[in-house]
């Protein structure tokens, strides 16, 4: 028997893989991305605040070519509550602001979502999602104080293109002295439109969201300067030159996965830069391996990690008391 040329999936992940080919994408053309949105069934934005407990209201934010809309469910409770700015997945050519909703409360508990509805390619190419989700950046933090929200506690999150497109903006505010975000949580994020890395031709037509797929997805966002030389690393984060002066990073992936090999590698410049990134690899997870699986231990034990990254860095933002006027 010819061993596989891929890492084992874990037993639970591989399991699902076999029982539910219809729930996952592999290989994807570009005449099919109509289909993958036309049978894609988005949750209900109110029954997912309802369960994570917050208040939802709809907003919009000014941006390049009109207004984007933002869903924010925030806890219904006093004081300034810090925010995790969304960005959902679908490869920058699917999904809805309702997306990825429910996992992003579950990170933060007690956290605002502010969950952007970027605009999605081919019909919109860059730079329109990341101007989208700069546009909503900069008006959270313009109304943070309206919102009962902290301005200086802001995270950027996505899943998949949506963690891509978090780290993209976490570069753009950077290069554009924009709203600081105060940390990056980036999940199994889409970095490199270059798809060439050792785990993507090593996954490829196995697993889900393969370098087929992937291709398919970089092309409808960049056209044909998808793989070029000259991608802006507002469109593909790994192309900045510098990783150097961003927010702290947690950086998750699967080890059965496409974007593994460009995940390390990006957690690894971040430190070369001197900067400060947390690095998970989940053996035996393919793309997106939590929700396909939620209930097994290592999906568990992903979002686990997650949540408590956020809450680390929530103590590191939180002043210490001042102690100066203490009696003795």
């Amino acid at each position: 028997m010819t061993p596989p040329t891929h890492p084992p999936f874990d037993a639970a992940v591989g399991a699902a893989l076999a029982a539910r080919p219809d729930d996952v994408v592999t290989t994807l053309a570009p005449d099919q991305i109509a289909g993958l949105r036309a049978r894609a069934v988005p949750p209900v934005l109110e029954d997912v605040a309802a369960g994570a407990r917050r208040t939802l209201t709809w907003h919009a934010a000014p941006g390049p070519d009109g207004d984007v809309r933002v869903a924010l469910l925030r806890p219904d409770v006093e004081g300034a509550v810090p925010v995790l700015l969304h960005l959902h997945g679908g490869g920058l050519i699917a999904g809805t602001v309702s997306d990825d909703v429910a996992a992003a409360a579950q990170a933060g508990p007690g956290w605002a979502v502010a969950s952007v509805d970027y605009r999605l390619a081919p019909e919109h190419p860059y730079p329109a999602a990341v101007e989208d989700a700069y546009a909503a950046l900069v008006w959270l933090t313009d109304h943070a104080a309206a919102l009962g929200l902290d301005a200086e506690r802001v995270v950027v999150t996505g899943i998949s293109a949506g963690g891509g497109l978090a780290a993209a903006l976490a570069l753009l505010a950077r290069d554009r002295g924009g709203p600081a975000p105060a940390g990056q949580l980036l999940v199994c994020p889409m970095l490199d439109d270059r798809n060439d890395s050792a785990s993507g031709h090593q996954m490829a037509g196995v697993g889900t969201w393969d370098r087929t797929a992937n291709a398919t997805a970089w092309a409808a966002y960049l056209g044909e300067a998808a793989g070029g030389p000259a991608t802006p690393p507002y469109a593909s984060a790994a192309r900045a030159t510098s990783l150097g002066g961003l927010p702290p990073a947690y950086v998750d992936v699967g080890s059965a996965e496409t974007f593994r090999d460009e995940c390390v590698q990006y957690a690894a410049r971040i430190w070369t830069d001197g900067g400060d990134a947390e690095l998970h690899v989940w053996p035996g997870g393919c793309h997106g391996f939590d929700g396909l699986v939620p209930d097994a231990p290592v999906s568990r034990d992903a979002r686990h990690a997650r949540a408590r990254w956020l809450a680390r860095l929530l103590d590191r933002l939180t002043p210490a008391p001042d102690m100066t006027s203490a009696g003795p």
